[in-house]
């Protein structure tokens, strides 16, 4: 592996290492809520505070979602350094842009055709 291949799987790794820990935080705070909620006589549509219990719970899993959804793009990426296919659009075979990677070290396509999606 070359030297920018490995800056950039290091790169990728501590990435992929931050995403987990938030992966695995909102996974504990989705739980908590499931638990608070199981044990509270709270009526979630009249709360008085504003939101419900189930807009939190909902919204809290979408961004776990996103954020798990974040660590396979990652994970792919990883794959893509290791098989040298990395930073090469999945689509037309061009180079994506470094601007582009640094910006979306995930991305998989060039700002060309990820704008014809």
């Amino acid at each position: 592996m070359n030297p920018e291949s490995s800056a950039i799987r290091q790169e990728l790794l501590r990435l992929r290492a931050q995403t987990e820990t938030q992966a695995t935080a909102l996974d504990r705070d989705l739980r908590g809520l499931f638990e608070a909620s199981r044990s509270s006589n709270a009526d979630d549509e009249h709360d008085p505070e504003g939101s419900t219990i189930a807009l939190e719970r909902a919204q809290l899993t979408a961004v776990l979602d996103a954020t798990r959804q974040r660590l396979a793009e990652l994970d792919v990426a990883l794959q893509r350094v290791d098989d040298g296919s990395y930073g090469v659009c999945e689509r037309c075979s061009r180079l994506i842009p470094a601007e582009r990677l640094v910006a979306r070290p995930s991305a998989r396509t060039c700002v060309a055709c990820a704008n014809r999606r």
